[in-house]
């Protein structure tokens, strides 16, 4: 390796970084407690705090009102951590979305983060690849970017290290490979001077978040109006304008359904941050919400099927087989091959085959020739064979090494039938084991003049070489799950049919020896492939820009379609799929910028955790959303009852509906966001992707239980009534009945497939926590003398706890028994 190629060492690389900073553009700051403060002074709950904080002032209440507004501090100090841990979490996601570039340190290629990249770094360019930062080129081969983003102009522009050519940070690279050595990193790179910033987080409205927003509306009017009729109605049973306001504006908190925004914004960022935990970053939030609906996952074989590690089993040479452990014993006898090989690899391997020929034959590769690079021919779309020339110094003579796929390298040695018919058999043997073969030609070139088309070069076959790619050991479960998850997978490769036939075998894809190629696509018609793609599930000699086509036909059939891609022509179906998932390890920026997901490892079983992180997510939002549902009901009961029966005494006060939102809220963001799984959750049928989140069904069973609990409270508060407790006790057993009834509340509806036994083995901590802290709290209001008072309680004895108990139980009992009867349905 030239010595200009050797890049920086790690502690060099640090030293840059603590000089110049990270390459990145200035980003938005920190929201400061202050501007969260300002942001919930705006939130109609904390407007609805002040107006009641400000009636018991005018009351007389001076002790209430100044909690109510202390109640505030509080809200602001959950809402901040809130914030601050979904902050976290984007901030985290964002480092990990920064493009990845490949630099040399250390004499060694790694990958990393485009901000990490400093000046003097040696940065290694492919296809695909968006430019991290502004560099001076090196070295290049065939390198064209587009610049447009930049100058505008629509043009590629071809780069050459012989002028010397800059080349700027953000523009792509559409062709090539080449070396370059960054100049200038962050705000002093020509895309920072413009001030444009690329690692802008974009804000979309989702189909949950808009269906939320018209919940949310329609609750809030219903809410407004029954407000309104609560204070009039107060104000001609009492006659007290001012305690028919504090009603009213009880009323408003009661109904107010607040939650459901900072529970879905909370669900969508810590759902983003879990998985990335499992290594799947999501650049769209619309992506959580339709992982539980794919009904089909496409994808590619290398890399992410396999290891990506490929290895040299067999050599084919003069019609004998070498295998591995024979290749350093007979060496010279098929050194041609081997030299061909060589010679047809670019010299900085990128490609696994090639990586695998450097690392097998370099030690073997025993010849000296100065050959100096005259030109490459390149893989085309027409042709899978890619053609370098080089020139011996020594002998003045250009030869021409040729390597690709056997049927396009038989096609230009231009095989007679029989020596055809006897390779391809080769071929299809090799192919059934389930390895990759190139072919490797060669060509001595007496002319100075190289022809526009390797096609023109008059080559000689040298033989075939196998590879394997090792399947990932965790793929055939992971294929097993998703069958039984009626998500059905799709292979779609570039490989050789026999090749795909294999690999399927080996996974256990339900294939029924269909199989699709790349030419049978070309002359199909779209009616015909939308029948066939409903049995096929292997696709083999498949370029990418068939992809698309296939995206197309699943979608025809009304399938929901997650498909994985890494290359620049994969972008367009990446788009068009309803979850595009790119490759983090060895995709391109372009592939990344296209998806919805980016595998950080490159792994299969990364996509199936996320469809099952997406499931439970899902189910779990659904769950606290039911929950909001449901604990509202009796809190409007006990609130609405006062004021059309002048008879009966006020129950819930705005201080008491406080409280019980500081359970609400972390129970909601944190107990059920942390529940685990369903038990049956990948052995179910994706979810129907036009079904509302929260349909009449849901709302319907939201308000049973809603009112199951309503009733229990109202039992009790009725029963304690003929007891003949005073005001104060028949408000603090009510309240102790909403209490307890709303903690056996929670931990039934934390699932949906366990029991409440099952529940409480699994030791949910956040659920423990809160309902520790809510039974402390209500125990000390019933018997600390001062909170007694706040609380316009009155001390109703340990035996009130009886009832309230029985009551709870009962609510328990029944909706334990229909998630039974459910569960011995399914």
């Amino acid at each position: 390796m030239n010595t200009i190629w050797n890049g920086l060492t790690q502690e060099q690389a640090k030293q840059n970084l603590e000089t110049f900073g990270f390459n990145e553009l200035p980003t938005s700051k920190p929201k400061s407690i202050f501007k969260i403060a300002v942001e919930v002074f705006k939130e109609p709950l904390f407007l609805l705090l002040i107006a009641c904080s400000s009636l018991y002032l005018i009351l007389g209440d001076t002790t209430e009102g100044v909690i109510l507004f202390s109640s505030v501090f509080i809200i602001i100090f959950i809402t901040f951590n809130q914030h601050r841990k979904t902050e976290k979490s984007l901030e985290a996601l964002r480092q990990l979305s920064s493009p990845r570039a490949l630099v040399i340190r250390d004499n060694q290629e790694v990958r990393i983060t485009g901000r990490e990249i400093v000046p003097n770094d040696i940065i290694i360019l492919n296809e695909g690849d968006r430019v991290p930062a502004d560099a001076i080129l090196l070295e290049s081969t065939n390198l064209t970017i587009d610049e447009s983003l930049l100058t505008g102009e629509a043009i590629p522009v071809n780069k050459n290290e012989n002028k010397p050519d800059t080349i700027y940070s953000g523009t792509l690279v559409v062709q090539g490979s080449g070396y370059a050595k960054v100049t200038n990193t962050g705000t002093n790179t020509e895309f920072g001077k413009i001030g444009l910033s690329l690692n802008k987080i974009e804000k979309e409205s989702t189909r949950l978040q808009i269906e939320m927003k018209k919940l949310i509306f329609n609750l809030f009017t219903i809410g407004a109006l029954i407000s309104i009729g609560v204070i009039v109605a107060f104000y001609y049973t009492r006659g007290s304008i001012l305690n028919a306001l504090l009603t009213g504006l009880a009323a408003s908190m009661a109904l107010l359904p607040e939650e459901f925004p900072v529970v879905l914004t909370i669900f969508l960022a810590l759902g983003a941050w879990r998985l990335s935990k499992n290594k799947v970053l999501t650049r769209k939030p619309s992506a959580i919400e339709t992982l539980g609906a794919a009904t089909v996952l496409c994808s590619d074989k290398t890399g992410t099927i396999t290891q990506n590690k490929m290895q040299i089993v067999q050599l084919h040479y003069q019609s004998r087989i070498y295998y591995n452990q024979e290749f350093k014993e007979h060496v010279n006898t098929f050194f041609p091959l081997i030299e061909g090989l060589f010679w047809a690899s670019a010299e900085h391997a990128i490609d696994p085959m090639e990586k695998a020929i450097h690392q097998e034959f370099y030690a073997l590769h025993q010849t000296k020739k100065e050959y100096v690079l005259l030109k490459e021919y390149s893989l085309s779309k027409t042709l899978f064979a890619m053609t370098r020339v080089y020139e011996d110094k020594a002998s003045n003579q250009n030869s021409a090494f040729c390597k690709g796929a056997p049927e396009a390298v038989f096609e230009l040695c231009q095989l007679d039938a029989s020596e055809l018919a006897k390779q391809n058999e080769i071929v299809s043997q090799l192919a059934s084991k389930g390895y990759r073969i190139l072919a490797c030609a060669f060509s001595s070139l007496h002319s100075d003049e190289l022809p526009a088309d390797q096609r023109n070069i008059n080559f000689s076959l040298l033989g075939l070489v196998a590879f394997e790619d090792p399947i990932r050991p965790e793929v055939p479960n992971a294929i097993k799950e998703c069958n039984e998850a009626g998500i059905r997978v799709i292979m779609i490769t570039g490989d050789y049919p026999e090749t795909a036939r294999s690999i399927a075998n080996q996974i256990g894809i339900l294939h029924q020896n269909k199989i699709i190629t790349g030419s049978d696509l070309q002359n199909m018609d779209e009616s015909v492939l939308k029948e066939k793609i409903k049995t096929t599930q292997v696709f083999a000699r498949i370029i990418p820009e068939q992809k698309l086509q296939l995206i197309n036909a699943l979608k025809a059939n009304r399938e929901i379609v997650a498909m994985t891609g890494d290359g620049v022509n994969d972008a367009p179906a990446l788009k068009a799929a309803d979850i595009g998932i790119a490759m983090g390890l060895r995709g391109t920026d372009v592939a990344r910028e296209a998806s919805s997901l980016v595998l950080l490892d490159d792994n299969f079983i990364s996509i199936v955790q996320a469809m099952r992180q997406g499931r439970k997510i899902f189910d779990n939002l659904q769950k606290a959303m039911s929950y909001i549902v449901a604990i509202h009901i009796p809190i409007i009961a006990l609130v609405l009852m006062p004021a059309f029966f002048s008879s009966l005494p006020i129950l819930l006060m705005p201080l008491h509906i406080v409280f019980l939102e500081l359970i609400i809220d972390p129970v909601c963001a944190v107990a059920f966001e942390s529940e685990q799984e369903e038990k049956n959750i990948m052995k179910r049928p994706p979810r129907k992707p036009n079904e509302l989140f929260f349909g009449w069904k849901k709302i319907i069973f939201s308000i049973f239980k809603g009112l199951l609990l309503m009733g229990a409270v109202i039992t009790v508060y009725f029963l304690s009534i003929t007891e003949g407790h005073s005001e104060g006790e028949v408000r603090a057993i009510s309240f102790s009945a909403l209490i307890i009834g709303n903690v056996f509340l929670i931990l039934t509806s934390l699932s949906e497939t366990r029991s409440i036994f099952s529940i409480l083995k699994e030791k949910n901590k956040a659920v423990f926590l809160i309902s520790f802290f809510a039974f402390l709290v209500l125990i000390l209001t019933i018997t600390q003398p001062y909170l007694v008072t706040i609380f316009n309680f009155e001390n109703p004895g340990v035996n009130h706890f009886g009832p309230s108990i029985l009551s709870a139980s009962i609510m328990l009992i029944v909706l334990e028994l229909i998630k039974y009867l459910k569960i011995k349905q399914q």
